[in-house]
């Protein structure tokens, strides 16, 4: 269950939530079918709840919708794959669960630093 600090995605809110957020984003692109996407969501949501107010922590379901055209905008190969988003640029990308919380917490932590 996400945390209600985790901004759901969609082609509709992408612009708003995230490239004219006027906080960092970490972007989880994600599938429901992802075994590995399911295992790091309880990561995300401590993430999400940590950075209150400094960042925020947003998934986008690749699958759904006019999703697929915004995971091939950002060239979105394999999943889960994280992007953290600065005044609407791509600042930080990591791929897969590699390095867990830790890794995750650095890459918003170096865009709000």
């Amino acid at each position: 269950m996400a945390s209600p600090a985790i901004v759901t995605l969609s082609s509709a809110n992408f612009d708003a939530e995230v490239l004219k957020s006027s906080t960092p984003v970490l972007v989880d692109f994600w599938a429901e079918w992802c075994g590995p996407c399911k295992q790091i969501a309880p990561v995300l949501n401590e993430i999400a709840e940590e950075f209150t107010g400094r960042g925020k922590v947003a998934k986008l379901n690749i699958d759904e919708g006019a999703n697929q055209q915004l995971a091939a905008t950002y060239r979105v190969q394999s999943i889960p794959m994280f992007l953290v988003f600065k005044n609407g640029e791509v600042v930080a990308q990591h791929v897969g669960i590699s390095g867990g919380k830790p890794k995750l917490k650095s890459l918003l932590e170096g865009a709000i630093a």
